[in-house]
Parts: C-alpha cells; structure tokens; sequence
C-alpha cells in the first residue's frame, strides 16, 4: 500500500530514471541548429577533436551531449533519419551498460548508432551483436554509413571469413557480428600458439540486439569447439532400428521436464531386444559396468524417438539433420546436439551418421558476454526477465516510452475444446479479416504446426505463395490493387529462411496473409502498405555503379511508392495489422514479440490469440480438468470460452515456466562458473606464454619442481633410511628426467640427507639439459620448448573438461547422501585442477628432456624444402606440429619464400626464427 502511494507522488523507478534523461535530451536539441550549420567535413572533425579531448582527459560521459548530436546530424545527411528525443533516451540508456526496451518499430538498430559511435571514440573497439549474418550485414551496410561519414572505420564478421579477415574487422573502430562468431572466435583465440594468430583485441563494450533472445533463449547451450572421435554410426543405425519394439508401457515420459527414462519393465525387455541382437551377452546385465557405452546408446535414442520431433525440434535438409531454434524458429547451421543425441536423430531419420565429437573448448554465453568491460543490449521485450538479467548479467531493463502512443487492441484469448475447432475458427477470421483488406501476421510456435494450419487453409479455398516463382507475390499485389481479398497466402519457417526479409517486409499490404513461426519480423518491420525500399531493390534491376538515376527508373520508383503510401491508408482504415497467436509459447516474451509486430509508430492494430485443449501448453498444465469442466457446463462444437480470467491463469502457468527455466539456466551457470574460474587461469596463462621471448624460466621451474616431488615421494618426510626407496627414485628420475643416475648408491653413503640428494640430482638434471639445448641450438630449443609448454597444456585441459562433464553428470546423485551436489562438484574440480599442474609439470619436463632437433636433409619428393623432424627417446610426441612449410619453395632463394611469419623459423634452413635471421630489421 505504501509502496502504491509512494508511487503515486514520485512515479516508478523506471519514471524517475527516464526524468534524469531529459536535460541532456533538451542539451541535445540545443546543439542542433550549431551542428546543422557544419559542412560535411567540418562535422568530420569532429571526431578528431573528441579523441583529442579523451587523449587529454575527458571521460565519455562528458562527451555524450556533443557527440550525440553530431550522431544524430550525420544520420539525417546519410540515411535521410533523425533520432526520435525517445531514440536519445534509449541511446544514453545504452550507454550506461543497461538494456532499453523499445517497441517493435521504434528503431532500435538506429538508436545503437549514438553509444557506438560515443564508445568507439575510445579506439578500443565496439561490437555491435546481432542474432543472424544477414542482420550483421545489412546493419554494417546501412549504419556502417554514418560512421564511415564520421571518420570511423567499421568491420562486420560473418562464417566464412579467414583468419586474416576476422583480425582485420576486429581492429575496425566498429565490428558487426552474431553472438556465435564472436564467442567462437575467443575460443580459437585461445587455442592458438601465437600472439600475433588471435583475431579478437579484447572486449571493451558490447551491445547485443535482440538482448532476451541471446543473454537468454540460447544461454541454454555453451559454445562447444570439438574434435571427431572414433565413428561408431553402426551401434547408432543398430539401436535406432530397436528402440520401436519398445512399447508405450515400457517407458515413463515427462514433457514438462523434457525426459523420459526406463521403468523396471522397459530395463528386461531392452535387455531381451539387446541380446536377441547380440549387443548384449547371454544373462549380463545391461546396467554393468562393462556396459555403460551402451546404456548411453540406448538413453540417447530413446531420447531421440520420444522427445524430439522432426518440423519442430529439427528438420532434415541436404541429407542432414539441422536444429530448429525452439525461440525464433530458424535453422541453426553448424550447431549439433552433444553427448551423442544428434548421432542418434541422425540414425532415426535414416541420413549420414556423423562421427561423435570430444570437447576441446567450450564456454556459456553467459560467462562470455560477461568479459565485456561494458555491455548493454535493446529489444522490444525484456521487462518480463529483468530479474534474471540483474541477476546473472548485473543489467538492469529500461523502458523506454515509445515515439507515439500505442493504438493497438489486444483481444482476450479464444480458448476451444479441440484443434480442430480452433483451426475452424482461425480460417473463419482469416478470411474476414482479409475481406476487409486488413493485413493478417499468423504466428504459430513450429514449423510443423505452421504448415498444419497452411494445409488446412489450402483445403478451405485459400492458396499457397509459391517461392520457387519469380515473382512469388504477384497474387497479393494484384489483389490489393482491385480491392480485393488475394486469398494467397505465404508461410514463413526455416524452410524458406532466404525469402525472410522480404516476405515480413511485404506482410502489411492490405489483405496479404502471412504465416510465421517464431521468428516473424525479427530484424526487418512490418509496415503498413509494405516497404517501399525492399520493393524497389527487389523489383527494379540494381542501380548503375555511378548511381546515376534515369528519368524511366525514377519515375517507376516514385510509382511504387505513391502505391505503397496508397495501400498503407487502405491498412489503416481496415484496423491495422491483424496478430493471429495460434498457441500460447511457454514464455511471455515470445507472445510479446509477436503482438508487438503491430501497432508500430502510433499505427493502428489488432492482436487476438486462439488456444485449444489440445495445445502442448494447455495440455501439459492440466487442460483435462478444463475439458470435463467445459463438457459439464454444455460448451458446444465451434463455441469459445473468451474471458479475461483465462488469459491471467494462462499467464500463470507460463510465469511458473519462466521460473523454472531461470533456476535450471542459474543452476547450469553455478557448475559453469567453476569452470569457468579455471579456463579464466588457463587461458591467461596460455597468453602469458604466448607474449614471452622463452618460457626457459618456467621449463627450469618445472624440471625442479618435479625433482622436489620425486624425492618427496620416495624419501618421506621424518622416514628412516632403510624406508627409503631408492630404486623408485632412479627409476622416476629415469621415466620424467632421461637421467640415469646411481642413486641406490648414493642413499648408501653414511649420512646422506634426502636435501643432498635432491640437489645431487638437481645439478645433474641442470647440467644435462643445458648440454641438450647446446646441442639443439638455443634458438630451436626456445622454440620448441613454448610449442610443448603450449600443447602439453592444451591436452591436459581437453581431458580435464571431459573429466568434469562426467564428474557433473553424476555429482548430482550425492544429494541422496544429504551432501550439496555444487560443494561437492567444486571440491572435486579443483581437486583435479591441481592434479592437472602436476601433470603438466610431469609431461612438460618429460618431453623437453628427451627431444631431439635434427635438420634432415630433404625427401626425393620434397627436394627444395627443410623439414624439422621432432624425436623423441620413448616418448610418443612425433606430431606436435612441428613441420615447416610447402615444398614449393627454394632455401637459397628469397623471392621463392612468399609471406613469412616474423615468429616462424626462417625457410633458410638456418634454424632461427625468421625474425632474428632474414627478416632482421635493419
């Protein structure tokens, strides 16, 4: 009550923070009739004179006003925009590392531009995140322009770019990209073996669009880099041939908790099935321990046939099963399910089995946008998560009040008894709508369930776009210009992920129907009339290079738009975009997103959600209750039960979702962040490496180390003499130091001490080595020692991961015994963190003292090129990547060598590193 009143007199805390912005805005608008007044390169200089300002001392915030303005200046040259006094609140809303909720339609990606261009001043480099390559692109292409007008430069990384590349729009001022290729390219960074090989230069400030869809729809699943293992595709096609003689009995299925598992039942008959197959031993158990390789099998293509369906979870394409976004409905190339699932769908579609894969990096997007000095993120719908951005982010969510009021009606929910009624009444509504020339947005939840409802309007009259035509919608424009319903409607899912842009595009002529799952309108607007620009590009041909515009071209552009401006009246008398929901999603945040596709810009609207009993959520939250209820109280066929009471318990049930999401993503980032401190300590070290001249402190460091632990092992502290293990010494010092020592004689000297001996061996460990690096020149020995530090350290890290997976997937059954699963993973994991130092000190010191450097003289087939052959005395390290470059190339002859590395060893055959030897700066 208190906290009503207090709100009252002094507004929300959103309301109050939105006031504390309005004197810069009004600042802002002070400076525009000055910065109009510059030329184009008088506004230029401007960003001279801000950098100077920060070389001399000032902070961004107090370059905010000017800066601001200048932004807002070289957008209304450039593109023809001008930021919005709301667009300048969201800009400096970014600009304190916050998230601004912005309305569909209110130009976020234009409102990015004001903290991007303020923070690269800095010279530190800003990311700009986007969800897809295409939006990456196009807003490099379109932003791009009002930094390059001011002076910056900018850089856009999408798949398929080399290393070269990547560095090259990293270094920009400005670098445009998706989530997954920024936290893949820190994990390659840190899976190199050269400083002067990583791409990324750190992680200044980051602003994410889309912000609920990355920090939290794909949060679910860590960015993994891994290596083939050994192909096991045919226990995959044998157990995916007999899982379907499981019966329905055999099995407990929980699709809210999106498992299923055996019952006791299930166990002997899988276990018939499984010896009848002869994968299994006459009377062995399934659950020995000899066994567990194959339990997993059995798990993963349970798992495969009785939760995952294809059109929803995935589709099959190329002959390749690909991941379908359960959030945006789009196709996740290159993305696989791990632990084996993926093979075991692969094996049920009946498609190429892929090799299982090992982990050799991996890391959440939580923990990796975290390493941002600043991060900031927008989209339309975040308030509903703000608790789980505080509190796994640190970001707080700011509304951003919209350009314009809101006009758009949202309707109570319409809830049927069965599917096929709720389908019935969509097509009823459908048609009207679009009778009236109102344009209809239908959002269905898969692709499946899209293409359910496009085949039922197929058979009542209406009919399909065809995109495979050349001018797939053709029938719609028709329509609109005779005032008449087309009928023809378009069905956008993942299938025809290509067409995206222009079909949502397009989805606001009078009377178009457009059919979309999750991902509708995502980067591209809805507007009204349809998007003239997107018209032109799409129906004119490309514009001359001189962009020199013809009298014929431009008057067929102008006709194109007086007939969009035209069709947009005609959408605004008939109500609006028309959002269809045909199911609830089980977050709020996706039903907001689709609402919010209308009603953009003061533009009128109108969005209504059909349900049914059937649904997955109604069903899985006790729609059984519901039916009976509905059947007593005499709900007929076709009838709708609309009340405003149904919309709050359904809210309810999808509020109870949200939650238990958030503590399984807070849950999976408690284990994470353990792993997480430990790849932190990992990957600086590997760092520090890299930027050292030698690492020959660290390798002497740990040759004593390692002697200080094989005299302790054998010699124990406060032992008598006759305990001592003198054998186990000499053999230790044999195995980890290639020293043969005679050390059961020594221990037999009279009054010997284990602090002698340690130093006995330690002198004649020092003195061998330095004799081998003589030997193998210093140059190549520094080389060589930092390439084994490097994957002596990389291999033991991979084991280690794998070793934690396995630790967390069972840790969890320590609860049983009353202990904390978490305590008992973090003990454990740094347990075998300090196991892996002692390891590395092991293998390092192993290796370094039993490698031997030759230059051999080159192959028959290999003439013209040095090799550097690696051997190793015992120990099996003859691929550590050691090889020189192509054949192609002439010792005696510089000009034959092309681009050398500075760090690389110099094609001279001399055995330096090229730097210290023809690359020599004078």
């Amino acid at each position: 009550m208190l906290g009503g009143i207090a709100k009252k007199l002094f507004g929300s805390a959103n309301e109050r923070r939105l006031k504390s912005y309005r004197a810069r805005v009004a600042a802002i608008n002070a400076l525009e009739p000055e910065v109009s007044a510059l030329s184009d390169e008088a506004l230029r200089m401007r960003t001279v004179e801000f950098r100077q300002q920060i070389a001399n001392g000032a902070s961004l915030d107090d370059l905010l006003v000017p800066a601001f303005a200048t932004v807002r200046e070289a957008a209304k040259r450039v593109l023809g925009q001008r930021h919005f006094d709301v667009q300048l609140i969201g800009g400096m809303v970014l600009n304190e590392g916050s998230i601004a909720e912005m309305r569909t339609g209110e130009g976020k990606t234009l409102v990015g531009t004001l903290p991007v261009y303020l923070n690269a001043l800095s010279s530190k480099g800003v990311h700009v995140v986007t969800v897809n390559d295409y939006l990456a692109s196009r807003d490099a292409g379109t932003m791009g322009r009002i930094y390059r007008f001011l002076g910056l430069t900018v850089g856009v990384i999408t798949n398929g770019l080399d290393d070269d590349q990547r560095r090259e729009a990293y270094a920009a001022d400005v670098t445009y990209g998706t989530n997954n290729e920024y936290g893949f390219d820190y994990l390659r960074d840190n899976m190199k073996y050269d400083l002067s090989q990583m791409v990324q230069r750190g992680h200044n400030f980051g602003i994410v669009d889309e912000v609920d869809s990355i920090l939290i729809d794909e949060a679910r699943t860590p960015l993994i880099i891994s290596g083939p293992l050994d192909d096991r595709s045919d226990l995959y096609n044998t157990i995916n041939v007999l899982i379907p003689k499981l019966g329905r009995e055999h099995y407990d299925l929980d699709e809210k908790q999106r498992a299923v598992s055996l019952t006791e039942e299930g166990n002997e008959r899988i276990e018939e099935i499984l010896t009848e197959a002869g994968l299994l031993k006459e009377g062995a158990a399934l659950y020995d321990a000899a066994n567990a390789s194959l339990v997993h099998h059995v798990n993963q293509a349970l798992r495969a046939h009785t939760l995952f369906q294809r059109d929803k979870d995935y589709i099959v394409r190329n002959n390749e099963v690909v991941i379908i976004d359960e959030f945006t409905g789009r196709m996740m190339q290159g993305r696989r399910y791990s632990e084996g699932l993926h093979q075991a769908l692969e094996a049920k579609e009946h498609v190429q089995v892929q090799p299982e894969n090992q982990t050799l990096a991996s890391i959440t997007f939580q923990n990796y946008f975290r390493l941002y000095d600043k991060l900031a993120g927008m989209t339309g719908t975040a308030a509903t998560e703000a608790d789980e951005f505080a509190d796994i982010y640190r970001l707080d969510v700011v509304e951003v009040p919209t350009n314009l009021p809101v006009r758009r009606l949202d309707e109570d929910d319409e809830v049927y008894r069965t599917e096929k009624e709720k389908l019935k009444a969509i097509a009823r509504e459908i048609e009207e709508a679009s009778a009236n020339g109102q344009p209809i947005l239908v959002g269905t939840t898969s692709i499946e369930k899209s293409e359910e409802l496009g085949a039922y309007l197929a058979q009542n009259g209406f009919k399909q776009v065809d995109f495979a035509a050349p001018d797939a919608l053709r029938p719609v424009f028709e329509a609109a210009r005779a005032g008449k319903a087309s009928k023809h409607f378009a069905v956008l899912n993942a299938r025809f992920h290509e067409q995206e842009a222009f079909i949502v595009a397009q989805a606001g002529v009078p009377g178009a129907i457009t059919i979309a799952t999750n991902m509708a309108g995502r980067g591209t607007d809805i507007q009204l009339g349809g998007n003239a620009e997107m018209r032109i590009a799409h129906d004119l041909s490309p514009l001359p290079e001189d962009g020199v515009i013809d009298a014929e071209r431009a008057q067929r552009e102008q006709e194109i738009r007086n007939e969009v401006a035209a069709f947009k009246q005609r959408a605004i008398e008939a109500g609006g975009l028309y959002v269809i929901g045909t199911e609830r999603h089980e977050s709020r945040r996706i039903d907001n997103q689709l609402r919010g596709r209308s009603g953009r810009q003061g533009d009128p609207g109108r969005s209504k959600f059909y349900l049914s009993l059937q649904d997955d959520l109604m069903r899985i939250f006790g729609s059984g209750r519901m039916d009976s209820m509905l059947t007593r109280l005499g709900l007929k066929e076709d009838e709708a039960i609309v009340h405003s009471w149904i919309n709050k318990a359904i809210e309810k049930a999808q509020g109870k979702v949200e939650a238990r999401n958030f503590d399984i993503r807070k849950n999976i980032l408690k284990y994470d962040n353990v792993m997480n401190d430990q790849r932190k300590v990992v990957f600086e070290q590997r760092r520090d490496f890299m930027a050292r001249e030698s690492v020959r402190e660290e390798i002497d460091d740990m040759r004593h180390g390692v002697i200080d632990d094989i005299v302790a092992r054998n010699i124990p502290a406060d032992a008598y003499p006759e305990q001592w293990n003198g054998e186990g010494l000499a053999e230790d010092a044999r195995q980890l130091l290639n020293l043969d020592l005679p050390i059961v004689e020594w221990l037999k000297e009279e009054g010997i001490a284990d602090d002698e001996v340690r130093e006995r061996i330690r002198t004649a460990a020092d003195a061998a080595y330095a004799e081998r690096v003589e030997r193998n020149t210093p140059e190549l020995s520094t080389y060589v020692e930092k390439q084994v530090l490097l994957q002596s350290l990389d291999h033991l890290w991979r084991e280690h991961l794998v070793t934690l997976d396995h630790l967390r997937q069972v840790v969890g059954w320590r609860g049983l015994a009353q202990r904390d699963p978490l305590n008992e993973y973090k003990a454990e994991a740094f347990q075998l963190f300090n196991g892996l130092i002692d390891q590395l000190r092991e293998q390092v010191t192993r290796q370094v003292t039993r490698v031997e450097i030759m230059l051999k003289p080159p192959q028959e087939e290999q003439r013209d090129a040095p090799q550097l052959a690696m051997a190793e005395a015992g120990a099996d390290y003859a691929d550590g990547g050691y090889a020189l470059r192509d054949a192609a190339i002439d010792p005696a002859d510089p000009a034959t060598w092309g681009r050398v590395g500075r760090n690389d060893l110099c094609p001279c055959g001399s055995g330096r590193k090229f730097k210290h030897c023809h690359g020599r700066l004078a």
